[in-house]
């Protein structure tokens, strides 16, 4: 929401963003990429960004996918997955046999009753069920308008089978740790922008860090901030105040 807006065939990326991207590369500042992106890869959606313009490197981008994989080698768990058809190849060296948890991401067009009722029963077959969910956002925007998002069907999942989903990405504290330690910086170093109230600045808030909404992507009037800022204006103001601030890092 903050680069661009998608849909399956077009498209818009603002004259903006991309003056904001590169003067970011040009300051001082660390720039990271933290995102909910769960409808491809993340090779994929990095290459997507390069062919808009961006500069960025797939290490600079941290989707909930790579995440979720780790949690799982981890704690020795086999999913079934209910994702989008772009995303199953980020899985394709994970163990899904006789699986005894739940991903569930933005599954898109695959959020049909029966692939809905088919993890229900994965779940409320298990003795000790666990449902993963990437993000647990509302709803986000496309070019043709404003989409369900994962956090719908999730609390659905939840309800269903009475347990509490552990999400990985925003707003998860330890989706936002993980770009705090790759960058070496302290929550406090750090502005967090993003047009979701809840997920990108609450998320960031309630780590520590500073956060930011700004008027694009799924913003809206009603659901607004005394933090809602204009993008060009946050950035000025960060590389303005270099030197008399604490900050030194930039997550989107």
């Amino acid at each position: 929401g903050k680069l661009y807006v998608a849909e399956i065939e077009f498209i818009s990326v603002t004259f903006t963003s991309l003056f904001i991207f590169y003067r970011l590369k040009e300051s001082d500042l660390q720039l990271r990429f933290c995102t909910n992106e769960t409808q491809a890869t993340r090779e994929t959606f990095v290459a997507k960004l390069q062919r808009l313009g961006f500069d960025i490197s797939v290490s600079e981008v941290f989707p909930p996918a790579p995440a979720a994989i780790a949690v799982l080698k981890e704690r020795g768990l086999r999913p079934h997955l209910l994702v989008h058809d772009g995303l199953l190849p980020e899985f394709d060296a994970v163990d899904k046999t006789n699986p005894n948890c739940v991903i569930i991401g933005d599954a898109a067009e695959n959020f049909l009753y029966q692939n809905l009722n088919e993890a229900f029963r994965v779940l409320i077959g298990l003795e000790k069920p666990v449902l993963f969910s990437l993000g647990q956002g509302r709803y986000y925007k496309e070019t043709d308008g404003l989409k369900l998002d994962v956090g719908v069907y999730m609390k659905a999942l939840e309800y269903a089978c009475d347990l509490k989903a552990e999400v990985i990405g925003k707003p998860s504290p330890t989706f936002f740790q993980s770009v705090l330690s790759d960058m070496g910086l302290k929550p406090h170093e750090t502005l967090m922008i993003g047009d979701d109230l809840v997920n990108d600045v609450g998320g960031a808030q309630y780590c520590g860090m500073k956060g930011v909404q700004v008027r694009t992507g799924k913003y809206r009037s009603v659901m607004s901030s005394s933090l809602m800022i204009n993008f060009v204006s946050a950035t000025n103001g960060a590389i303005s105040n270099i030197s008399n601030s604490f900050v030194t890092g930039f997550v989107f």
